[in-house]
């Protein structure tokens, strides 16, 4: 394998690793030798090598297939086609998608770049938008069109209208993204290619900020919930197995040393039978923060058995126990939001949120749910909307319970800015930035309490 191939796939492993994919040095080492046995003319056939030496589901394929397009791309450059005239790529891209001729769909991808993506003065043109190309080539005003095509090859026979016309859908959706990749690599092309890697490949569904996922990525996440509670559950139990060990018996230890004259062998340890500790959580569901509150319910309803006792609160600027709605809830993830929302008392005089009203009614209300074995996690942005934070009941909460933590799932530069009293409340209780799944994963599994 040349140097610069070399380089490009190891750059390629860089950039997976950097979106969260492990890639190990095996991994590697099995893409470099499915390079060699399969060769660079057949660029969809390395594609799949590569995903099937490098990836370990097809989960991974929305990051990988973007970053492949980036360090192996069709070509080099800008190809050398002349003057490419709108109304003939249209008619030509009609009649690819009418055909579903995606080789053709992808050169045309390549010529609505080259012809309307470009801008600058210069002559090579100073950038590539693929929002530009797809304005000027507008493929999404072709559905009626290509549906006549297919109508008169006879293709829609024993369909349905509404199933060709999704099927038209897809291929034109198809043909955008192939637009974008192209824009992409040209851009890739003038630019530091693992910086575009970085920052414009979408990431993995448990790198999204809980504030910014829209409703696909939230299903998305949803659906990781049962994975990684059974991870965080296999690490709870190897956590509490260290902790039961207990310390050197002195007494048993030297008592059996007997045997051995005198020598400790096999050093006796005092078995530990830690209770198990109980968990309440206080959750914003106002907002944005409401998708990041209910992730963490749905993840803490999977970790139940983990704990004694389990009691879930949901406020805006009322606060009111859905531990019932959340354990009836359980097979239905995606309405758990909207059920608490209908079904509890979370608002009273206003719709916004206010910390210090729900804090102290819960401090007030729910005093007794918080015991010396209880830890405590408060999840929301500290957004008080200039109404008062109510130190006094985070006080009084924080020293009945064993331990309060906070996570916040915005980015700490945040905190303090506007109307947010998340500094106040940090100098009370333990406060976490916990912006995506992945940073919750982490937080939970080191500080849940064993």
């Amino acid at each position: 394998m040349s140097t610069p191939v070399a380089e490009r796939l190891t750059s390629l492993v860089a950039a997976l690793r950097a979106h969260g994919i492990r890639v190990g040095t095996g991994e590697t080492v099995d893409a470099a030798q499915a390079m060699a046995a399969l060769g660079l003319a057949d660029r969809e056939l390395l594609r799949e090598g590569l995903a099937a030496t490098l990836l370990h589901g097809t989960a991974q394929r929305p990051v990988f297939d973007p970053v492949f397009d980036l360090y192996f791309p069709r070509s080099v450059g800008a190809p050398e086609t002349g003057a490419t005239s709108r109304d003939g790529l249209r008619d030509r891209l009609a009649a690819a998608l009418a055909a579903g001729d995606e080789a053709m769909m992808a050169r045309l991808a390549v010529e609505a770049v080259d012809g309307f993506g470009g801008y600058g003065s210069s002559p090579a043109s100073d950038g590539w938008s693929s929002y530009q190309a797809l304005e000027r080539v507008r493929p999404q005003t072709l559905l009626a069109r290509v549906r006549s095509d297919v109508r008169a090859q006879g293709g829609s026979s024993g369909f349905a209208d509404r199933l060709l016309d999704d099927e038209i859908r897809r291929r034109i959706e198809s043909f955008r993204a192939l637009v974008a990749t192209e824009a992409r690599r040209r851009v890739a092309e003038r630019r530091d290619r693992d910086e575009i890697a970085r920052r414009a490949v979408r990431p993995t569904a448990d790198r999204v900020d809980f504030l910014f996922a829209g409703k696909a990525q939230l299903a998305e996440l949803r659906r990781t919930v049962q994975p990684l509670a059974r991870k965080l559950a296999t690490r709870l139990a190897a956590r509490r197995r260290r902790a039961a060990r207990g310390t050197i018996d002195l007494r048993r230890t030297l008592r059996g040393s007997l045997s051995t004259g005198g020598v400790p062998m096999k050093p006796v340890l005092r078995r530990r039978r830690p209770a198990r500790p109980e968990l309440v959580l206080l959750c914003d569901v106002s907002g944005s923060v409401s998708g990041f509150s209910d992730f963490t319910m749905l993840l803490v309803q999977a970790l139940h058995d983990q704990f004694s006792k389990v009691r879930v609160f949901a406020f805006v600027n009322r606060i009111d126990e859905v531990t019932g709605l959340l354990e009836h809830g359980a097979a239905d993830a995606a309405g758990l939001g909207a059920r608490i929302r209908s079904e509890a008392a979370l608002t009273g005089y206003h719709g916004s949120s206010d910390y210090g009203m729900a804090l102290g009614e819960f401090a007030e209300r729910y005093g007794d749910a918080v015991g010396p074995r209880t830890t405590v996690f408060v999840l929301g942005d500290a957004r008080t909307n200039m109404s008062d934070p109510n130190l006094a009941a985070v006080r009084q909460i924080s020293e009945r319970a064993r331990r309060v933590y906070w996570l916040n799932p915005e980015q700490h530069a945040q905190w303090g800015t506007g109307d947010s009293a998340a500094p106040e409340y940090a100098g009370l209780v333990e406060m976490h930035e916990c912006r995506n799944a992945k940073q919750l994963g982490t937080l939970v599994g080191r500080l849940l309490p064993i």
